[in-house]
Order: C-alpha cells, then structure tokens, then sequence
C-alpha cells in the first residue's frame, strides 16, 4: 500500500471533496476517472491535459503505471512521476482504478465489501477510506518513532 504521508492524505481528502461537489467525472476519460481526478489534485493539470498524455501512451492507467519510466520524457511519465513522488505505487493505481486494494475495503463504513468502480460516490467513499486508514497508519508510525526517540 502507498507510503502514508500528509501530503498524500491530503491529496486523496481534497479529491474525494472535489468529486462530491460535482467535479466533472467519466471513468472512460482518462483524466476524469479514478487516477485522472487524484491526478488533478496532485499535478493542477487539467483533466484534458491528462487525458492526453495518457492516451498517447496507450492503454489504461494501470498499463501506463507498470510501463512507468521516470526518465522517459514522456509526459504520463512525469505526471506519473507525481504521483509516485506522493507515496503511491504501481499497485495503487490499479487499484485506484478499480477500487480494489483489500486494505481499504475491509474498512468500508458503509459494511459493503465491494464497489462499483465507475460510480462517483463509491470512489468517494473508497477515497476517503484510503485516507483515514493512511492517517492511522501515520500516526502509528509517529507515535513508534516518538515512543523510541524517548528511549
């Protein structure tokens, strides 16, 4: 799972509030579905610009992500460079994708352990889970750190 870090909780809380407020969304669009909106919240690029990029490269966000070069030049390269520079990994983006990644969906409020990948509200609530399960996990690790700090 991504490296929990502030900045990435902020990114996944600040996304989720975009994508309630009635962001513009399309998971065939790839710079408004799943990766596309983080993408937006991390990079500022607009959703067209992504979509671009992407789609020069071919395929689907989980294929640009395992082709990843961070020396290519090419920009979803850069844009996924962003992302990565944030604490996600290829995984995470296929599962972003597909709100699949186990971890957060056993977390799931909502009790469902399953959700519909191309429905706004279910990537909002995975969205929101995925951050609130970074944060605890932050906070343990701060929390190890200072208890061996005192040591």
């Amino acid at each position: 799972m991504a490296y929990a870090n502030r900045i990435l909780i902020d990114a996944l809380r600040r996304t989720a509030r975009r994508l309630r407020e009635g962001a513009d969304y399309s998971w065939g669009h790839l710079g408004m579905c799943n990766c596309g909106q983080l993408a937006q919240a991390v990079t500022g690029r607009a959703g067209a610009e992504i979509h671009s990029a992407a789609l020069a490269a071919g395929g689907a966000w989980i294929d640009r992500a395992r082709e990843y070069c961070p020396t290519s030049g090419r920009p979803v390269d850069a844009i996924l460079r962003e992302l990565m520079g944030i604490g996600l990994n290829v995984s995470d983006v296929a599962d972003l994708e597909n709100l699949s990644d186990d971890r957060v969906l056993r977390r799931l409020p909502s009790g469902r352990r399953w959700l519909t990948r191309n429905e706004v509200s279910d990537v909002v609530e995975y969205l929101e889970t995925w951050a609130g399960l970074l944060e605890e996990e932050l906070g343990r690790r701060e929390l190890d750190a200072f208890a061996e700090a005192a040591q």
